[in-house]
Formats: C-alpha cells, sequence, structure tokens
C-alpha cells in the first residue's frame, strides 16, 4: 500500500458520470441461495435453546439409514451417532430432533434406553456414566412428518408443472437438521464421516454427498441409495433429494490432478426435454471447478465429486458435494460451487461470521465472471453487488450474537450484507493490499490452515495478516464490523502546474471515516491520463501533485475497487488558504454538523443566521470537531471559521 500526503487545496464544480449511481438499485442476480426477504417467513422454528448437554461429545460419525419419498416430506428410519466423550464424564445423551416427530427407541452402546426426556426439541438419554475419552454408538429409531412451510422448512415438497415432477429435497441451514433428522447442530463439531442410505420406489433416484458405493434392490419395488463420504462435514451440509431423476455426468480436469479428473455427478429431471434445455449451463460448472481450483486450492472433495440435484427451491444450497439447486443459471452454479471452498472446506465457526460462507462465495461468483465470461461481466457484476450494498446507508457485515435467534433467520442471509457487502468488502482489502500474487495466497493460505474445519472472520484476519506483512485492525473494525460506506466531497483546482485537491470524506451511518486507498483517473490536457492512489487517513485530507502539465478531469474510482458515494465534485480556485480551509458535513444537518480541518491550529467557529446575527461562537482546536444544532430552528446559516491565517465562510442548511 502506498500512501502519498501532500499538501495544498483546491475548488470548481462539476458532476461525474460514476457507474455507482442509483441510490435505490436492487441488484437480485439469484446468485444467493437465499433469495433477499424482508416479510417474516411462514413457517416459524420453535423458539428452543438448544441444551448445553450436547457439547459433552464431539461426533464422529452419522449413519442415516431412512426412507423417502418424492411425493411426501413423511421421512424416518435410523440415525446413528458414534461420538467421543470430551467433558469429565456424560451421564446424559442429548440430541436434538423436532417434537412433532416420532421417536421410536434409542439403544445406546447396544442398551436400549428406558429414561428418555423431551425438553423443547432437546432429547435428554439417561446411559450408564462414561468418562472423558470414551467412544460410544448411539442408534435412533424414529419417523413422521415433520412440520413445513416457508423457505427454511427441513424438509419440503413440491410438483414442478414444467417438467411434470414430484420432487423432495433437505434444507438444514441454518437450525432445521433437527426437522428432519436427529443430530447435534454445532457447527464447530464437524463428523469426520458420514453415510446416507435412502431407501425409495424403483423409479425414483434420491441423492446425497459423497460416493454413490451402491444401488441395492431391496424387492417390493424398492431401491436403496447408498452414499459415502469421508471427508469432514458440518450437520447443515448433510441432505438428500428425491425424485424421477435420469443422472448427467460430466468430468472436470484441474492442472494439478494432472491426468486425473473430478467427476460432476447431476441428477436433474427425467424429461426428454429438459437436459437438452439445461446442458449447456451445467456444463459451464466445469471450467468453473478448474478456475476455482487453480485460485485456491484444489477442489476440496475431488477424490469423490461435485453435483447438483435439481429441485424446486428459489435458489440453491451448498450440500457438501451435490448442490441442491432450482436452475442452473451461471451466478448461481458459480455461488454455490464457490461454497464447497468457503462454507464447506471451510466453516463458519458462528452464524455471526457467516461472511466466511457468503461473502466469500459471493466473491467467487465474482471472479468466475470476470475470469470466465471478461472484464465487462465482471464489473456489471461488481457495479450490482456495490449498488445493491449502498441502497441502504447502515449494517454492517458482522452480526452481533443477540441477532443470531431462531425467528430472525433473514438477519443472517441478508443478501445487502452478508453476500453483497460481504463480497465488496473483499474487493476493497484486495485493493488495499495491491499485489493479486499476496491476495490470492491469502485465500490459498486459509483454505490450507482451516481445511476440513471452521473459521471466524479473526481467523481470516490473521491469515492475511500473516501473509502480507499489513496490520488490518483498522480495516475490519471499519469494513467487517463497522457499518455503511464513505461518502466524498472533493475540491480541486491548478496552480501553474501543481494539481491542488481537498479531499472530505464521511461515513453514511455510524463508521466516521474509512481509512482507505482512493484511486483518482486524471485526465490532462494533452488527453493523456494517469490513474493516483491516494491514502485517506483523516476525514479531511489536502494532496499538492506536480504533474508539469494540466489536470482537466478527475474520475473517482474509475474501475470500481472501493463502494461509495461522491456527492459532490467541484473545482474552484487557489484563493482560499489551506489554513483556513475547512469542510462541513452533513450538509443539510438535523441535530449536529461536522467539521473537518487541513491543519491543527487554535481557531474561532461562528454560526450566524440569514440577517447576520451571530448566535454561537466557540474556540476549538484539533483536525474534527462536532456542532450541536439541535437547538437551532430550520433555515440557512453561515459558518465561519477564523484563525491567525484568515478566514473562510461555509453556508449550512438545517
Amino acid at each position: 500500500m502506498k500512501q502519498i500526503l501532500l499538501s495544498v487545496f483546491l475548488i470548481f464544480v462539476i458532476t461525474i458520470a460514476s457507474a455507482q449511481t442509483n441510490e435505490h438499485h436492487q441488484h437480485d442476480r439469484y446468485c444467493r441461495h437465499y433469495p433477499q426477504m424482508q416479510e417474516t417467513p411462514s413457517y416459524a422454528y420453535r423458539n428452543d435453546w438448544q441444551s448445553d448437554l450436547v457439547h459433552d461429545y464431539d461426533v464422529s460419525f452419522y449413519f442415516l439409514d431412512l426412507e423417502v419419498s418424492s411425493t411426501s416430506i413423511q421421512v424416518g428410519g435410523t440415525v446413528e451417532i458414534h461420538g467421543t466423550v470430551v467433558a469429565s464424564e456424560m451421564n446424559i445423551f442429548a440430541f436434538e430432533l423436532n417434537a412433532e416427530l416420532s421417536l421410536e427407541e434409542v439403544v445406546f452402546n447396544g442398551v436400549t434406553a428406558e429414561n428418555i426426556n423431551w425438553e423443547g426439541d432437546n432429547v435428554l438419554v439417561e446411559i450408564p456414566t462414561l468418562q472423558q475419552g470414551d467412544t460410544f454408538v448411539a442408534s435412533i429409531a424414529y419417523g413422521g412428518t415433520p412440520p413445513t412451510g416457508g423457505f427454511f422448512a427441513g424438509i419440503t415438497n413440491a410438483y414442478s408443472s414444467t417438467w411434470q415432477k414430484n420432487v423432495t429435497w433437505t434444507l438444514s441451514e441454518p437450525f432445521a437438521a433437527k426437522d428432519w433428522w436427529p443430530n447435534k447442530q454445532v457447527l464447530t463439531d464437524k463428523a469426520d464421516s458420514v453415510w446416507v442410505y435412502l431407501t425409495t420406489t424403483s423409479n425414483e433416484m434420491a441423492g446425497s454427498q459423497g460416493l454413490l458405493t451402491n444401488v441395492t434392490d431391496l424387492g417390493n419395488n424398492q431401491l436403496r441409495y447408498e452414499w459415502k463420504s469421508k471427508y469432514p462435514i458440518a450437520y447443515y451440509l448433510i441432505s438428500f433429494a428425491v425424485s424421477d431423476y435420469q443422472e448427467y455426468n460430466i468430468y472436470a480436469k484441474p492442472e494439478t490432478l494432472e491426468n486425473d479428473s473430478i467427476l460432476v455427478q447431476n441428477f436433474v429431471y427425467n424429461h426428454p426435454n429438459y437436459l437438452p434445455s439445461q446442458q449447456s449451463n451445467i456444463d459451464a460448472v466445469v471450467p468453473m471447478i478448474e478456475l476455482f481450483s487453480d485460485l485456491y486450492i484444489l477442489y476440496p472433495f475431488h477424490e469423490e465429486k461435485y453435483g447438483h440435484c435439481i429441485t424446486q427451491l428459489g435458489g440453491g444450497m451448498e450440500h457438501q458435494t451435490m448442490t441442491t439447486i432450482g436452475g442452473f443459471s451461471f451466478d448461481l452454479v458459480a455461488h454455490e460451487l464457490g461454497h464447497m471452498w468457503f462454507g464447506d472446506n471451510v466453516t463458519c465457526a458462528t452464524w455471526s461470521d457467516i461472511w466466511i460462507n457468503e461473502g466469500f462465495a459471493t466473491y467467487s461468483n465474482y471472479l468466475a465472471q470476470e475470469m470466465l465470461n471478461g472484464w465487462t461481466a465482471g464489473q456489471n457484476f461488481m457495479i450490482g453487488t456495490q449498488n445493491n450494498v449502498m441502497s441502504s446507508p447502515g449494517g454492517s457485515v458482522y452480526i452481533p450474537p443477540s441477532e443470531i435467534t431462531p425467528d430472525n433467520i433473514w438477519r443472517i442471509f441478508d443478501g445487502r450484507l452478508s453476500y453483497d457487502k460481504g463480497a465488496a468488502i473483499i474487493h476493497v482489502l484486495r485493493h488495499e493490499i495491491n499485489d493479486d500474487e499476496k491476495f490470492f495466497d491469502i485465500m490459498h493460505s486459509f483454505q490450507i490452515a482451516f481445511k476440513d474445519s471452521t473459521a471466524t472472520g479473526e481467523d481470516f484476519r490473521m491469515i492475511a495478516e500473516e501473509v502480507t506483512g499489513m496490520d488490518l485492525e483498522q480495516f475490519f473494525a471499519q469494513w467487517y464490523y463497522g457499518e455503511g460506506y464513505p461518502k466524498y466531497d472533493i475540491e480541486w483546482y491548478m496552480f501553474n502546474d501543481m494539481f491542488n485537491m481537498y479531499v472530505t470524506q464521511s461515513g453514511s451511518s455510524s463508521t466516521p471515516l474509512f481509512q482507505m486507498t482512493m484511486d483518482y483517473k486524471l485526465t490532462f490536457s494533452d488527453d493523456s491520463d494517469t490513474t493516483i492512489r491516494l491514502y485517506q487517513e483523516n476525514n479531511l485530507e489536502q494532496y499538492a501533485i506536480d504533474f508539469g502539465k494540466q489536470v482537466v478531469n478527475i474520475e473517482v474510482d474509475p474501475v470500481n475497487w472501493t463502494f461509495e458515494r461522491v456527492n459532490t465534485l467541484i473545482v474552484g480556485s487557489p484563493e482560499k488558504s489551506i489554513h483556513n480551509y475547512f469542510s462541513l458535513y452533513p450538509n443539510p444537518a438535523i441535530d449536529q454538523v461536522n467539521l473537518a480541518f487541513g491543519k491543527d491550529q487554535p481557531r474561532e467557529i461562528r454560526i450566524s443566521d440569514a440577517s447576520g446575527k451571530l448566535l454561537v461562537s466557540n474556540k476549538v482546536s484539533g483536525l474534527n470537531y462536532q456542532m450541536d444544532i439541535s437547538g437551532l430552528p430550520a433555515g440557512i446559516y453561515f459558518i465561519s471559521v477564523t484563525s491567525n491565517s484568515g478566514s473562510m465562510v461555509k453556508k449550512l442548511i438545517k
């Protein structure tokens, strides 16, 4: 990061055409696996807090052996949970299961449990006392029809009138795995491996994660699809989808695999027109896998597969190695594939840090657009992303833990914040680093360091600091934890061949300043141009650069690295002294107005009304001063700043 801090001042009025201009633009390209929604979902989760007893053990293996159907959400069978005791001792085996399902039997280490209690959706099973380090196997027989309705239902059934197919699928993120199978819903406790056996009618196919190791004919018009995965997996990434499918397989060949390939296994509707209509869209995933394998690390589950199960889901869900998807648009496919690295291989350690999943998957979507479809496609994607972020003034990417509740799920998956702002700040970070080799080294190192595990935003920061040697505490404070985006008021002028510029930056919300690098494209009178990088450390910065020729135009952030609003870009005369110059924001103001100065010196600030009557007079020093104007009636006022160097007056509207 190159920092240029020079002195002097500026000033005259022009308007600029910026790509980031539509204050109310809603950018929806269907890349999210949760469409942006503001209304309350029709399906509400039981607001039962998870029992602390689930933390007494770590899961090593799940084995789901279930009967499923494309025409019903009824589900049942047996689930085995293999685990190791991590508490000093354990005499209650706790797991989660929706209380509307029927619990038929629990067999713990070969013994049928007799004392089973329910606390909401927590099942508490009395067992002989186990010591830390002991292992166990619990077999849970259950069944029934779980509650459903709304986007976040654990299991959903629908009918496609276009393709004349029934289809049933699961979606467990964030808290709905318990709605269709007994488990432990703790992000940081990934199972080491999982088997999912799905019994259905012989005219249907059932997809899941891992490898399809066998399809067993059970007679009576039933087939059992036996899926096995040896990779660690978070509870919410275990899934199934069942319908009258046909199988369509293709292969990706990342360079690092040399002569080997990755299976891309697709279960799509068994309709004569479906595959011909979607084949080219499905095939587009192959170069994406190869691209991300080159940019990050080799596809993390290359020894098994990647794939899709088509459903009627309004978007997609990145179930590990086999995405549940509602269609094959480029953006949706790229987003869900990106999750195999960010979300599946490395999973957010808390729902507050959903950025690890959604921000990086959305940025993967951007990279696919730019590197596979061209620079213009990437720019269009990023501009839309940035405009959506700025469609509202506030909101942080990080979600306070108090906001992570079962009845506030849309806050976790807020498209503007978790997805688009999450991606946009990665782009800003890439610009600050200003070295793509280091930037992608961060991505690679992060994947290696937290492979098969979980991470927080702070973990990513740690890797970024290690790779770059930069201190990113302020960056994360303002972009990740802070709210809003920067707003600019810029004044510039030429004095002989000296380019002079004042840049005032304020925040759209509670973050008052974004210390950051900004690009300015300068066009000269001979039609040549150059782009300069200037670092903004204070609300008001002054720059002076001798180019030896006249600047005739300025463009702020010419290739959309950052997201910001340019309120004013004015050109003035060199008559104002650098020592007296100040900026005033917001303007118009309501209760408070901020003054930023280019030089720290004693000065007197006066407020007068339109008739010239003096209303306020204060003596201050420093680079920033905040004035309380709540007691003034609405109207036009004049603020004058006087120092030993002279004075300057600006108009304020309240």
